[in-house]
């Protein structure tokens, strides 16, 4: 894990908007994104550092990683699907409650990062926060859960598709299939526009 050990990293490609992403193994969420799979990649050590920032700031707990030998472990391609997003082998493993517990907790402060973000830039952005409520309500219907309407409001229709996917996980549990994958999507996805927002590209 932690320490002077390397640290694993899963890369997406294809994205609909282009390029590609780069997923920290030991942080779900924590995600960098770029025009090619080198420049995803080779963001990973300053992201982690500010993504462990971020959540100790907010109160969580948050390994210190020393060094930036992060490497590639797997890679997927975005594609078809629900959600059309790549899935990897680490996603088939079910999180501790413990650590479903938390992951909770940062998709929630992630959600709220966005909505601070929408509010300071005066910017509505209203179709790349639509599309990321879409995809709440892909991921809640595939747990089972409900798939409410959403209205053109970016900040409503933000938080009652969110509000669906938390139920929807939180009735599922943590043992449910693709839970991990849910989570780690959430919360990188809210966390890259709101960074987008705020430096108004």
């Amino acid at each position: 894990m932690a320490g002077t050990m390397p640290h694993a990293i899963f890369v997406e490609t294809n994205l609909v908007d282009g390029g590609a992403a780069a997923h920290a193994a030991e942080l779900p969420g924590c995600a960098t994104f770029g025009p090619t799979v080198d420049e995803a990649v080779g963001g990973m050590p300053a992201r982690a550092l500010r993504f462990t920032e971020w959540l100790r700031s907010n109160g969580e707990d948050a390994p210190a990683f020393v060094g930036d030998n992060w490497y590639e472990v797997e890679r997927g391609a975005a594609g078809p699907g629900p959600d059309g997003r790549a899935a990897f082998s680490l996603d088939e493993l079910p999180p501790s409650r413990d650590e479903f517990a938390a992951w909770l907790r940062w998709m929630e402060l992630a959600r709220e990062s966005l909505a601070d973000a929408l509010d300071a830039s005066g910017s509505s952005d209203a179709g790349a926060v639509i599309r990321i409520a879409a995809q709440d309500i892909a991921f809640a219907s595939a747990l089972g859960g409900s798939a409410p309407r959403v209205t053109d409001d970016p900040v409503d229709a933000a938080y009652t598709a969110r509000d669906a996917l938390t139920a929807a996980l939180e009735a599922a549990g943590p043992g449910a299939a693709g839970v991990r994958r849910i989570l780690r999507l959430a919360i990188a996805d809210d966390l890259r526009l709101a960074d987008r927002l705020r430096s108004g590209g």
